[in-house]
This record gives structure tokens, C-alpha cells and sequence, in this order.
């Protein structure tokens, strides 16, 4: 498994959820973790990525369905009255387009997130986004050029292979093919940066359902180069987890984690 990275979602959300990154790191096959610097848990997160040296550390940006760092005073044309981003990507990828406002808050929130991760003191290993909003081109252009100032040489493309998929038993339907197809702006925009990208990423038709049965499928069938399977693991389903992701399963992507040691 050499050319396998293993990683995890939303670090710094909740405290279970920063126990598991901990645990499958220590004693399972975790690599890496994204940080979200506006989560309730991030102090904690922060804490606990300083006692585990061998833990990459990227900025897990989100900018859709969670907390901003500026507040909605700040950030009036692309939050809530609530403070929070709407889980609605299509009306933001919209908005990203026609306002120019959106387009200036946009900004300056990318900039405070990468701020926020820089004052941690930890080492800038790659970066991603929160349900990949950085597959819209204004926020991949934003989080690309934001990322090489802070000096990152890595971000993620979510470019899962239909192909694969199908060789793992799944159906695959026009979105995934499409999604897949549209991926290869980003990777262009990633290599016209000079940065680098794992050549495949799986966790997006299984996101939250990454048990041991269908790990083990994946890994007799992963193609060629480097690829990067990310998880949501959590040590409990708690309140929070329920809320905002009522359907996953956290712990047992935790315990695929610790298994395929």
C-alpha cells in the first residue's frame, strides 16, 4: 500500500472526531488529516496534531454548510443571518459568478482561513475544501493562489475513476461520470501552479460509508500512481456528527482505519 494515502475529513470538528484522527494515526494506517480552522474543535485538534510529529496536517477549507472565521457582519452576501455558509453549493456557485461582493468575501475568508492555520505553528502539508467547493474554478483559482503564498505543494482533486468504481461493483451514473470529467479543470489549474496532486482520490460515492468490506475491494482494484482514499472518522456519533451527518458511518470508518493496519 505504498502508493496509498490515507486521510481524514474534518479535523477540529468535534472532539470525537479529533480522538479518532489521533487513534488511527497511532494505531492504524492514517497519514493525514484536514484541519477546519472555524470548527468548535480546533483548539483541541491543534493540540493534539503538536504530540503527533508523523501527522501531515493540511487546511481542510470551508466555505459551504459550516463556520465562517469572519462572521456574518463580514461576510453579509455569502452567510446566513445564522453566521453560517448554506449547504446550498449551487446558489454559492452562483453567486461566485455574478457578485462581485461574493467574490470579495469569498476572498477575504480564504485569506483569514489560511491566516487562522498558519498562527497554529504547524507545518502547511496540503490543502482541500469542505465537500470540495474548490471544484467551483473562481474557488480553485482563490485557494490555489492563497495556498503557494503559505507555501503548500499539495492540494486535492477529488478525481474518482468510473472505471474503478464499476471494476468495485458499483453503479455508475452520468453525475459520477461527469464529476469525474469536470475534476480535470482543477487538475489543470493545480499543475499551471507547479503544485502537485495525488493522481486518483476515492471517498466521494462512498463518502461516509468507508467500512472494511468495501476498503478491501477498492485496494485489489486501485489503478496505477498514488492514490488517496480520504475517511470521516469519529470516535462516537455524537449530537453534533448527528445534526450535521445523520446518515454516516463514523465509527466504522474508524474502525476500517485501525483494521487495515
Amino acid at each position: 500500500m505504498q502508493n496509498v494515502i490515507f486521510s481524514a475529513d474534518d479535523f477540529g470538528l468535534t472532539e470525537s472526531v479529533n480522538e479518532a484522527v489521533e487513534r488511527a494515526h497511532l494505531h492504524g494506517v492514517l497519514g493525514q488529516a484536514s484541519l477546519m480552522v472555524a470548527a468548535p474543535a480546533f483548539p483541541d485538534a491543534v493540540a493534539r496534531a503538536k504530540r503527533l510529529p508523523g501527522l501531515n496536517v493540511g487546511l481542510h477549507l470551508t466555505l459551504v454548510d459550516g463556520d465562517p472565521l469572519l462572521g456574518h457582519q463580514r461576510l453579509p452576501t455569502i452567510t446566513g443571518p445564522d453566521g453560517r455558509f448554506s449547504p446550498a453549493q449551487v446558489r454559492l456557485a452562483f453567486l461566485y459568478v455574478f457578485s462581485r461582493r461574493a467574490r470579495r468575501e469569498l476572498a477575504a475568508e480564504i485569506a483569514a482561513q489560511f491566516a487562522a492555520f498558519a498562527a497554529t505553528g504547524l507545518k502547511l502539508h496540503h490543502v482541500d475544501a469542505h465537500k470540495h467547493m474548490h471544484l467551483h474554478p473562481i474557488v480553485g483559482r482563490m485557494l490555489i493562489e492563497t495556498a503557494k503564498s503559505y507555501g503548500a505543494k499539495q492540494i486535492r482533486v477529488p478525481a474518482e475513476p468510473p472505471a474503478v468504481l464499476r471494476a468495485c461493483g458499483e453503479q455508475v451514473g452520468l453525475a459520477d461520470r461527469a464529476l469525474y470529467v469536470w475534476t480535470r479543470i482543477l487538475r489543470g489549474q493545480v499543475r499551471r501552479a507547479g503544485m502537485t496532486t495525488p493522481d486518483h482520490v476515492f471517498g466521494l460515492k462512498w463518502s461516509g460509508h468507508m467500512t472494511m468490506s468495501r476498503i478491501r475491494t477498492l485496494l485489489k482494484n486501485l489503478p496505477a500512481g498514488a492514490s488517496e482514499i480520504y475517511f470521516h472518522p469519529a470516535a462516537a456519533h455524537d449530537p453534533a456528527l448527528q445534526h450535521l451527518m445523520p446518515d454516516y458511518e463514523h465509527e466504522a470508518e474508524l474502525n476500517t482505519l485501525l483494521e487495515l493496519r
